[in-house]
């Protein structure tokens, strides 16, 4: 399926060494003012090539709208956005036409269509990512007519974790570092496992504010679902933690209950979701990357003969793919939120009365 969402929702097309990707993006309300400078400078956080912590392929990322806006503005019908490849390496791929990459989803592409892209993966590239970002923007664009904001950061490279998460900070570090104090450590291991033809992982944070309550469709539609569901749809994301998670398994019931006064929560244990349902507390996330799969270490596989080879891969990839990555589920958090948004607005007669009622 390349299709996300029911209300607000997008499909997106291409691959990692095609002529172009992009996206369509259905469901984004009329009226709304298009800033395609905020768009592009949203793809410009994630494009590859910006530092020594990053893959070494540039590419401009430059967004194109093709429809669905007229004089600035969203018309209600279908944004269509294009992205064009501008930097592909074909050749660099050539000796592994027939060979299947450990950690990639080679094996399983190949079992399952019979044919697959060899040329950087091909539409199981993260470079597909780039038109969930655009199509992210505009998710962001509807909420912020409700001022509601999501931010992100990476919390943890390599196990050194932050011990503070400043959002703001990660938007002026090179690898989105929540914590000024880990941050150089951070890029240390960043670079030592890419010295050493090597990779690490990490974790990314994503906190959405000022939601309202009322956000999540129970029960097969939960808020928390689709939240882990959009996050595990991103490449190399292996887990989804809302608020505590795994720590809420190491707490009794008279710890990890968010008690409740007349002004509000007393705490955030529930990651600002109850029962699948926003509580009008902080949505909080953690989002954890696998090492990059890509490795210029030689590994053992075999062929789409079923031969058995050693091989080293050639390329050019990030030594940690979750700093990239951290953008990317930003983005879909907010196209989950913004969903969840336009589902809710029908739930109670007041609802759809205030809409009608002149």
């Amino acid at each position: 399926m390349n299709t996300f969402g029911i209300r607000f929702r997008f499909t997106t097309f291409g691959e990692s060494h095609g002529k172009a990707l992009g996206c369509i993006v259905d469901g984004m309300p009329a009226g709304i003012e298009i800033d395609e400078a905020f768009i592009q400078s949203e793809l410009d956080r994630r494009k590859p090539g910006k530092s020594k912590f990053e893959t070494a392929r540039k590419e401009a990322d430059k967004v194109e709208i093709l429809s669905g806006v007229f004089e600035g503005k969203s018309t209600g019908t279908p944004i269509a956005m294009v992205i064009y490849n501008t930097n592909q390496k074909s050749k660099d791929y050539s000796n592994i036409k027939d060979i299947f990459r450990p950690g990639h989803a080679d094996f399983t592409y190949f079992h399952k269509y019979g044919i697959r892209d060899y040329r950087g993966g091909g539409r199981s590239s993260a470079r597909e990512t780039a038109a969930r970002v655009a199509a992210g923007a505009l998710a962001k664009m509807l909420l912020r007519e409700l001022g509601i904001e999501v931010q992100s950061g990476i919390s943890e490279i390599d196990g050194i974790k932050s011990r503070s998460f400043d959002y703001e900070y990660a938007r002026e570090s090179i690898i989105f570092s929540l914590d000024k104090e880990a941050e150089e450590a951070q890029k240390e291991a960043v670079l030592r496992a890419k010295n050493e033809h090597d990779s690490v992982g990490g974790v990314a944070r994503i906190v959405v504010k000022n939601a309202p309550v009322g956000l999540g469709e129970p029960i097969y539609y939960k808020l928390d679902a689709v939240l882990a569901d959009a996050m595990m749809g991103i490449n190399a994301v292996k887990a989804v933690e809302i608020g505590d998670g795994c720590l809420s398994v190491r707490t009794k019931g008279s710890q990890n209950n968010d008690q409740i006064r007349h002004e509000g929560f007393e705490s955030n244990h529930a990651g600002g979701i109850l029962g699948g349902i926003s509580n009008g507390e902080d949505i909080v996330l953690n989002v954890f990357f696998k090492p990059t799969p890509s490795i210029f270490q030689k590994q053992h596989t075999v062929t789409t003969m079923g031969e058995e080879v050693d091989f080293e891969l050639k390329g050019r990839h990030d030594p940690c793919v979750a700093i990239r990555g951290s953008i990317v589920a930003e983005s879909m958090a907010a196209l989950v939120i913004a969903d969840m948004l336009l589902l809710n607005m029908g739930r109670t007669v007041e609802g759809v009365k205030r809409y009608y009622e002149k």
